[in-house]
């Protein structure tokens, strides 16, 4: 008998995960499927996450490097950013970085474009404390910010 239950509860949950998947794919716009697949031609496999009510998140691989592209809810491309190793990070902001976060320890190296161009944006963090700096590719720092604590 209570393999029978469990068996039954094992279907129900499985059912409401499948559900609940097909539920999340066919909430995405077709604007953005459609902007998606114009920009990244042959990539098959996404995860979608709904960034906000105005923005989705498309995660996949290219070339066995995870991506992650940003569009609007109406198809607009807004940015895609991949992580990098730190041997990838070029000599000028590797200086850049030595010169003024040198007690910093590189969390997180990745490349972003945009339709204004591309940057490096990187996670220092030093103790408690975490920083998100951004150069653009001549080295100069364009953005520096201390990340919050999420609770």
């Amino acid at each position: 008998m209570k393999t029978l239950i469990a068996s039954i509860s094992i279907v129900f949950v499985s059912a409401g995960i499948v559900s609940f998947t097909m539920l999340k794919t066919k909430a995405i716009p077709e604007t953005v499927k459609t902007a998606f697949a114009k920009k990244f031609p042959s990539v098959k496999k996404v995860d979608w996450e709904k960034e906000s009510d105005s923005e989705w998140e498309a995660e996949f691989k290219m070339n066995r490097i995870e991506y992650s592209a940003n569009f609007t809810t109406d198809g607009k491309w807004l940015e895609t950013e991949h992580e990098i190793s730190k041997n990838q990070i070029p000599q000028k902001i590797k200086a850049a970085l030595d010169s003024e976060f040198k007690t910093y320890k590189i969390e997180e190296a990745e490349i972003s474009e945009t339709a204004a161009g591309s940057v490096y944006e990187f996670e220092l963090e030093k103790g408690e404390k975490t920083l998100e700096v951004v150069f653009n590719l001549d080295g100069k720092k364009l953005k520096e910010e201390v990340v919050e604590e999420e609770d």
